[in-house]
């Protein structure tokens, strides 16, 4: 849902700044940006300390 909002917030700023004279590829590499950094960190959410789920004792590997 937030990469959804976020989509929608860049288009939105790229129109806006398209319509206020920015050059267009401009505003459009800036809502690329915004895109490219919300993708990112949904993909790296779950691999953030503190954010994985607490193991089962019993169910990882240990060295004897």
């Amino acid at each position: 849902m937030g990469l959804l909002l976020t989509t929608i917030a860049a288009l939105s700023l790229w129109i806006v700044l398209w319509a206020i004279g920015v050059k267009s590829f401009d505003a459009f590499m800036l809502t690329t940006a915004l895109i490219v950094i919300a993708a990112t960190a949904r993909l790296m959410a779950p691999y953030l300390p503190g954010r994985r789920p607490d193991e089962e004792s019993g169910t990882r590997w240990t060295p004897r």
